[in-house]
Parts: structure tokens; sequence; C-alpha cells
């Protein structure tokens, strides 16, 4: 099947979960990393239960802190 993860194509088998799409993809920090799916953010507890369509979008997205107030 094809979707696009962070709008680049690519083949992935079918029935994958969007946790094994974290493995399969080698995603630094997978731990730190929130997943949109389709425009939605999922819920980290869904990762093992969310399997991927065909035609799916999937953005890996980093959220970061830091800086000063000055």
């Amino acid at each position: 099947m094809k979707i696009k993860v962070n709008g680049k194509e690519v083949e992935l088998k079918k029935g994958l979960t969007v946790s094994e799409l974290l493995v399969e993809e080698d995603v630094d920090m997978p731990d730190m990393v929130s997943v949109e799916l389709n425009g939605e953010i999922l819920e980290r507890d869904n990762f093992s239960d969310k399997v991927l369509k065909s035609g799916d979008k999937v953005e890996f997205l980093y959220f970061m802190g830091g800086g000063a107030n000055v």
C-alpha cells in the first residue's frame, strides 16, 4: 500500500499500525514524537491500535520548548 509520510510517498505492507510505522521509518525519539494522521493528532495510547490504510497521510511532529522571554 502507498501512504504519505512527512510529504513523501512510501510503499508499506498492508495492516501496519502507527507504532509499527514508527519502527519501520526508524523515527528518532519515538517516545517524544506526536503523530498526525489525515490532519488529526492521534493519542499516543492509540498508536498500536490504529491500522494505516492506503492513501493515508502521516506527519511526525516534534514539539520543542526553549528560548528566553527577554
